[in-house]
């Protein structure tokens, strides 16, 4: 079923009256500070020292006030700040669920934390986060084993001198919060440094029954040991108890109209059920230390040890008490019945260390200057897991309108698993004469993995499997500067991925580690950092294996029916643009992507375009300094984007596009002695929008995500 989708005419007048409105009152008479051509590239990518206006990649970095003006609270928000971000398998109460370029993000391999590899599957809390960076496109030269698109780093507060403020907020049906961040510097010219950061919130979403809370205490220390040496601390513990939002699916063979559901119900609700329980700790020590007058060398260690109760009411196709699947096996009924699984997993910890040692800095060989970056990168990873329940329970349906007894219970094995990583790399940037300039990377892993089963299966074993593997992944980019103001550059790389076969007995080589999926990026754009207008244009083509079953007589309850492999790739082919544009009273910014993406595979799914990946994707926002009121700003963005693909082997299902306004309102009313108040109020989804928001096919089932309803919001931000 195609469906065409047009952006309301509503959320698109609103948003240009407002904009109208701006600019024909805007007659600021405010000093503005333009620092964007100056800003510098997110560490994380790998060349430090430059700036991002003069290095190719396109990477991205937004401010702790820029995610509180839009109301960025979780990680999977992050989205509605840049047309190449979306979502993936994003449910509320969960860890996050990104796409960058169309590809899916591996929560395991895809997050940073201050530039060092942290696990992803766990809810983030943002209140100690100085900005969340994303770098677009193929990783391999940043990260050893990641899925294309691009990494997520998020980097951590660290001690400034006189900090203090508190915010308290409130939104939704009744969600309140409280945070404070404080800190300052003492002794000899400020030497030793100290930042505390604590949040509480009580979450009462618009979303029935998804009632919880979360926590966070955060500690920052440094200590200048001499100018040119410095020791930096910190840690953070935060805890997160919510129940998950299920998804909707198809009815039968019809994509349902989100107007005739009650997307305000949480099919995840069910008396035997509970929240998902999320806690982390995370702390890191790094030592920088300039050992030449341009050479800095860097040691960063880095430990998380996560533990999560996941518990949900699951909703899965039609099955009867036998297990047995008559027909709608991976949606639900016609008439919105489905059938609910209990999934239990208690006491999952998730543990991973990293250690890096690195040293940058510059060097002369004849005409051409060197920015280098050489080190090497030790991590690990341990998951260590109980039995877990997955077992059948009773019907349900879309309504909300019926009640499951709990399953039996039986339990089912898990499986365990260990991960170390040892990366060499080094980077080059290189100036030439002309205008020129030469980029390199290269990094080399070597990786071993292993796994087994939490208990043995009935023929007593625990289907142990290990393998080790080494890549190189190298980059490549040519630049020149056409102005000051204006580079254009071409670029390409690889990235890797390191899979193995499903341990189930279905397949004949279960367990087996298949071939180095490596991944490769071609890219040419341009950027412009101008006074008043920043922008840049990216024209891109990403190609990543694809792996499926090799043969047609695969059977579920069959032994050594299935073989699993590389069945082919898929082509993520687009361009992406951005600008941002100062004008009197006015910020402009916008960001749009268009993709064109496929699989070239055997079987089936030759030529079709993937499942949840949009081929349009708009973001559109206007800040408006308000002459006549010092301090207040008002804010209007416009988020848009086109239908996506519900099958994998049928692309005329589609769930259609949808587009959605969102307005805020920010003033700073200042104090004696150096205070000040920032008030902020908007409301997300202006009108009402009711649309499906993605549809992951996941676990071999439809999904189906709705928009955010109309949330009003507002806060109260005290700096003392």
């Amino acid at each position: 079923m195609a469906t065409n989708h047009h952006v309301p005419t509503r959320c698109a007048l609103a948003a240009a009256l407002f904009a109208s409105a701006c600019a024909a009152q805007a007659q600021s008479t405010e000093t503005i500070t333009i620092t964007g051509a100056a800003e510098r590239l997110p560490a994380f990518a790998g060349f430090p020292g430059q700036t991002d206006a003069r290095t190719p990649l396109q990477a991205q970095s937004w401010s702790a006030e820029r995610l509180a003006d839009e109301n960025v609270t979780r990680l999977g928000e992050v989205t509605r700040l840049d047309a190449g971000i979306s979502v993936a398998y994003d449910s509320p109460g969960y860890w996050a669920g990104l796409s960058v370029r169309g590809y899916t993000l591996d929560n395991r391999f895809n997050i940073r934390r201050d530039g060092l590899p942290v696990s992803g599957e766990t809810a983030f809390a943002l209140e100690n986060k100085e900005a969340v960076e994303v770098l677009k496109g193929a990783s391999g030269m940043q990260a050893g084993t990641s899925a294309p698109g691009g990494l997520v780093n998020l980097r951590v507060k660290r001690p400034v001198a006189d900090k203090r403020s508190a915010t308290v907020w409130w939104e939704g049906a009744g969600t309140t919060g409280a945070a404070v961040d404080v800190g300052d510097r003492s002794g000899p010219d400020g030497a030793f440094g100290w930042r505390v950061n604590a949040a509480y919130e009580d979450m009462e979403p618009r979303l029935r029954d998804s009632d919880g809370h979360r926590r966070l205490l955060a500690v920052a220390l440094d200590w200048q040991l001499n100018p040119g040496s410095i020791v930096e601390f910190e840690i953070e513990n935060s805890r997160q108890q919510q129940p998950s939002a299920a998804g909707y699916s198809m009815r039968g063979n019809t994509v349902p109209d989100a107007h005739d559901i009650d997307l305000l119900n949480n099919l995840n609700h069910q008396p035997w059920n509970g929240p998902v329980e999320m806690e982390g700790t995370t702390a890191s020590l790094r030592w920088r230390q300039r050992i030449a007058e341009d050479w800095q060398l860097r040691a960063q260690a880095m430990v998380q040890k996560l533990r999560t109760d996941d518990r949900t009411a699951f909703p899965y196709g039609v099955y009867n008490a036998d297990y047995q699947c008559p027909q709608w096996c991976d949606r639900f009924a016609p008439d919105g019945s489905f059938s609910y699984w209990q999934y239990t997993s208690l006491d999952e910890r998730r543990d991973s260390a990293a250690l890096e040692i690195a040293a940058s800095g510059t060097a002369r060989t004849g005409a051409v200057e060197h920015a280098i970056e050489f080190g090497a990168l030790r991590s690990r990873y341990r998951g260590r897991f109980e039995d877990q329940v997955f077992d059948i329970a009773g019907t349900g349906k879309d309504d909300g309108s019926l009640v499951s007894p709990p399953s039996a219970g039986y339990p089912d094995a898990n499986t365990d698993r260990d991960e170390t990583s040892t990366e060499l790399f080094v980077r080059d940037a290189m100036t030439l004469p002309g205008g020129w300039s030469l980029w390199t990377g290269l990094r080399h892993t070597r990786l071993a993995r292993e796994s087994w089963r939490t208990s043995p299966d009935s023929t007593g074993s625990l289907r142990a499997t290990d393998y080790d593997q080494s890549f190189t992944t190298p980059w490549a980019a040519l630049a020149y500067q056409l102005t000051s103001a204006t580079m254009v550059y071409a670029s390409w790389g690889r990235g890797v991925e390191s899979a193995v076969v499903p341990n189930r007995p279905r397949y004949a080589n279960a367990g087996q580690a298949l071939p180095a999926l490596k991944s490769r990026q071609r890219e040419i754009g341009l950027k412009y950092a101008g006074r008043e207008v920043e922008s840049s244009v990216a024209l891109f083509q990403i190609e990543r294996p694809r792996t499926g079953e090799l043969n047609a007589g695969c059977a579920d309850d069959v032994p050594d029916s299935c073989r699993q492999g590389v069945v082919g790739e898929q082509r993520h082919r687009g361009v992406e643009a951005s600008v941002v544009w100062r004008t009197g009273a006015v910020d402009w910014r916008a960001s749009a992507m268009l993709l064109d993406a496929v699989r070239h595979e055997s079987g089936s799914g030759d030529g079709l375009r993937p499942e949840n990946v949009p081929a349009r994707t708009l973001r559109v926002g206007a800040d408006w300094r308000v002459p006549q009121a010092a301090g207040l700003l008002l804010q209007a963005d416009l988020r848009a984007e086109g239908d996506r693909v519900v099958l994998p082997y049928d692309d005329s299902v589609r769930i259609p596009g949808w587009a959605s306004l969102d307005l805020g309102a920010r003033w700073t009313q200042t104090l004696a002695g150096g205070r000040s108040i920032t008030w902020r109020t908007g409301v997300d989804n202006v009108f009402d929008r009711k649309a499906w928001k993605e549809s992951p096919y996941q676990f071999d089932h439809v999904y189906l995500y709705p928009l955010q309803s109309r949330t009003w919001r507002a806060s109260a931000s005290l700096k003392f």
